[in-house]
């Protein structure tokens, strides 16, 4: 958890109703059981594909020169509302305080997203260190 919250910025993918992959760079916050939040435009490839499909992947970490560490990220996202939007907005908020600001922009949106399979990988260690956890080892059934 210490190695994903100390990136704000992930990777994601998601695929359209015929398969195309879609892919780009979008503010996270991490919460206490893994879910990671994002906002995004109702306009977006990725809302619209996610509305279709919520199955949805990232790739944490990684960009910078000499350290090779990564997370490899799935999950299923939706769309949360009323208090618990609230309270994930909060979580968001401090690590983009600017999203304060957005969220009175009339398209934007919020998912949230629980995972199903993380992968951390640490290949500045010699041999490599890479530890996987499933949905039944994440206790979030």
């Amino acid at each position: 958890m210490k190695f994903m919250r100390s990136h704000r910025y992930a990777v994601q993918s998601s695929v359209s109703p015929d398969g195309s992959p879609q892919s780009a760079v979008v503010g996270i916050a991490v919460s206490d059981d893994l879910s990671l939040f994002f906002d995004t435009l109702d306009s977006t490839r990725k809302a619209q594909y996610l509305r279709q499909n919520p199955k949805i992947t990232f790739v944490i970490g990684g960009l910078k020169d000499g350290d090779e560490r990564t997370v490899q990220y799935e999950g299923v996202a939706d769309e949360p509302c009323g208090d618990e939007l609230d309270q994930l907005k909060k979580t968001y908020f401090k690590s983009f305080p600017d999203g304060a600001e957005r969220q009175s922009w009339k398209e934007i949106t919020y998912f949230r997203v629980l995972p199903k399979w993380i992968r951390y990988s640490d290949y500045n260690k010699n041999p490599p260190e890479i530890v996987e956890f499933d949905l039944a080892e994440l206790n979030l059934q």
